[in-house]
Formats: C-alpha cells, structure tokens, sequence
C-alpha cells in the first residue's frame, strides 16, 4: 500500500485547493493560537466547505478543552481529529470521533506504554519534542526509534522535506508521512 501524504498548517482556501490539486491524501487544519499556521475556526469551516470528500481534513488541536472539542466537530466535521497536546486517553475518547493522537518523541518516552493507552482510528503520529512547542518545528528525531512491527498506523512528522522524505519512508515503512514546515 502507498504511503499517504499530509500537508500541514494550510491557512487558505487556495492552499488547500492547491494541496488537493497535487494529490495530497489529507490536509491538516491548525486550531492552536499558538502556531503560526493557526487558522481562525470560521477559516477552518470555510477551507473544509471548500473541499469535497477526494481529501481527507484533518484539524489540530493541542489542549483545547471539551466545548473547543465539541465546537470544531460540529462546525468543520473535519475527517479526523488530532490530538497534539497532552490529552489524556479519556479526553480523547470522551467523543467517540476518530482521531490521531500525537506522540512527541521526548528521551524518557516509552513508546509501547504510550501506544498501549490510546486507540486512535486515525494512528499515531511522531513528532520531534520540543519542551515549549507542539509541532510544525522543522526538527526530525532520530527515526531509529520508532517500531518497524506495529498494530497501529504510524504516522511520521518533525523535519521533513524534499531532502529526506524518501529516507524516511524507506527507514520507517510509515502508512503516512505529515509535512508542515519542510
């Protein structure tokens, strides 16, 4: 199966049109004010409204609360949701909506005991650690961590570009690679 390919942080209706035009799977809509690729929620509704069901969209989100949960379910019913923050299993699974849950790859991280507590339909993604960011660095971590046997998608983000990708795929056999900055 090929690998499917996410573009990240798009802020526009051209954008997104332009991204679906050369042939990503999946766009990622960023609700989190702290990013520069941060896209107002009627933004977000107007881009989703401009698509038809060829793409998937996908809205990010790093710590919002249940109501912001609620909120952007109803108004942009995105593909999927992306949990990028610190969302503990119960916040993710209290709405019964498909999500990705991000994992960010800090040292001490267990990655199996992080994997066994969620269930994300939509897989795991990981993304370089930043102690005070939550993605879209342009910083990769070291691929070699991640498992080649899974029983979950596995999503790869964190630093890539034109440069590497082809690496990464090779490396890490994921089901979809997450481009933002590169």
């Amino acid at each position: 199966m090929p690998v499917q390919v996410k573009i990240c942080g798009i802020t526009s209706v051209e954008q997104a049109q332009m991204v679906k035009a050369a042939g990503a799977d999946a766009i990622g809509l960023v609700l989190y004010n702290k990013s520069s690729r941060h896209v107002e929620l009627n933004r977000a509704v107007a881009i989703r409204d401009s698509l038809d069901c060829s793409i998937m969209v996908v809205t990010l989100m790093v710590n919002a609360s249940a109501d912001e949960v609620k909120q952007v379910i109803d108004l942009v019913r995105p593909d999927l949701l992306q949990f990028h923050g610190d969302e503990s299993p119960d916040f993710c699974h209290q709405f019964d909506y498909p999500f990705i849950r991000a994992v960010r790859m800090h040292d001490e991280l267990d990655i199996p005991r992080e994997t066994d507590r969620y269930r994300p339909s939509g897989g795991f993604l990981f993304d370089a650690w930043h102690a005070d960011q939550y993605g879209g660095t342009g910083s990769r971590f070291d691929w070699r961590r991640l498992p080649l046997s899974r029983d979950y998608k596995l999503i790869l983000a964190g630093g890539l570009n034109p440069d590497n990708v082809s690496e990464a795929v090779r490396q890490v056999s994921p089901d979809m690679v997450d481009v933002s900055g590169g």
